[in-house]
């Protein structure tokens, strides 16, 4: 006996020694920190993104709805693809959203909604447009700004969107049509007199949209240059003249003129060869904040002026290249808007 125990002793320990330890898990609130926070909010109470700690969102998302939106974003929205996480990390995320509401999540049927598309879209147009927009690519903007009260609490989701009809079943749309969601402005439409029936039809007209949901085959960074970037033919204090002749003919407003080391040190150490003009369109900007807030990021327009070496260089940063990270159809047309604002102003400037 004691033989026995004596060998099972040491098979227990070399297995110990010779087993692969088991991978840690991973630290789910630290990657939800690192990747979702800055939208979400720290405690999942939204900002630019939705609010996820709601208990009615909770418990009305399934795991794979949660892990699927991660995994693929919600192309020309601002919910970008997370293609970098492992399944590993996704899933820790989406245990860590789930902390806020330790309820347990429904789990939809797999069934298929059978309804009629054509009447989905009649009731389609008279329920829910007025928030998800006529062509259901969402409401506008991201549901929040800096500078003014949101419009509405939650932004209604793009319908019409790949990522959205990869990620949510027909039982899941079903069931909020039927239950809504509180803490959102989406209501039970059971409760506004629809039928089960309209509610299918309206489902099968959503489905509908996953053959022809528009693909956003979004181009990677350096499709266009970080900066534009022009050689003046005239002396720093001619172009700094020519510059804010062109910005004001283009109906902007200067605000300020400064050293681009201003405040970083003494005055007098201050290098004038080195200038910085900050310029504004504020119905612009007011546009612009309405749409994604993340426009901070090159608004207001700034315009840098070097000589170096004899040259005097111009430069701005080109929104064109940074509207890639920001995974917005709207925000990118002004974006490219912008860009050719900037190249208008500098050629003009050192023709």
């Amino acid at each position: 006996m004691r033989l026995s125990h004596q060998i099972l002793s040491i098979t227990l320990i070399l297995a110990f020694f010779i087993s692969p330890p088991a991978p840690a898990d991973e630290n789910g609130a630290a990657l939800y920190a690192e990747n979702c926070a800055v939208c979400h909010g720290n405690q999942g109470k939204g900002g630019v993104g939705v609010p996820l700690a709601l208990p009615d969102f909770q418990y009305a998302v399934s795991d794979q709805f949660l892990e699927r939106t991660i995994r693929r974003g919600r192309p020309g929205r601002v919910m970008p693809a997370f293609k970098n996480l492992s399944e590993t990390q996704v899933r820790a995320i989406v245990r860590h959203i789930r902390s806020w509401a330790p309820g347990k999540p429904i789990r939809y049927p797999t069934i298929k909604v059978s309804g009629d598309p054509l009447k989905g879209r009649i009731l389609y147009k008279k329920n829910c447009a007025a928030c998800h927009g006529k062509n259901a690519k969402g409401g506008k903007g991201t549901g929040v700004t800096f500078s003014r009260p949101r419009d509405l609490p939650i932004i209604a989701p793009a319908l019409n969107n790949q990522g959205f009809l990869y990620a949510a079943s027909d039982q899941m749309i079903k069931a909020t049509l039927m239950n809504g969601r509180e803490g959102t402005p989406m209501v039970s439409f059971l409760k506004q007199g629809l039928r089960e029936q309209d509610i299918n039809d309206i489902v099968s007209f959503i489905r509908s949209f996953e053959k022809r949901a528009p693909i956003h085959a979004y181009r990677e960074p350096g499709h266009d240059k970080l900066t534009v970037a022009y050689e003046s033919p005239y002396g720093m204090k001619e172009t700094i003249a020519a510059l804010k002749r062109a910005i004001i003919g283009e109906n902007f407003r200067i605000i300020r003129i400064q050293t681009l080391d201003s405040g970083l040190v003494k005055k007098a150490q201050e290098d004038h060869n080195k200038i910085i003009i900050y310029f504004c369109n504020f119905q612009l900007l007011n546009t612009a904040l309405a749409v994604d807030p993340r426009v901070g990021l090159f608004l207001p327009c700034r315009i840098t002026v070097v000589k170096r070496h004899g040259k005097v260089m111009v430069y701005a940063l080109n929104p064109k290249h940074l509207s890639y990270l920001f995974n917005n159809d709207e925000l990118n047309k002004l974006c490219d808007n912008m860009s050719k604002v900037y190249i208008s102003i500098i050629e003009e400037a050192t023709l």
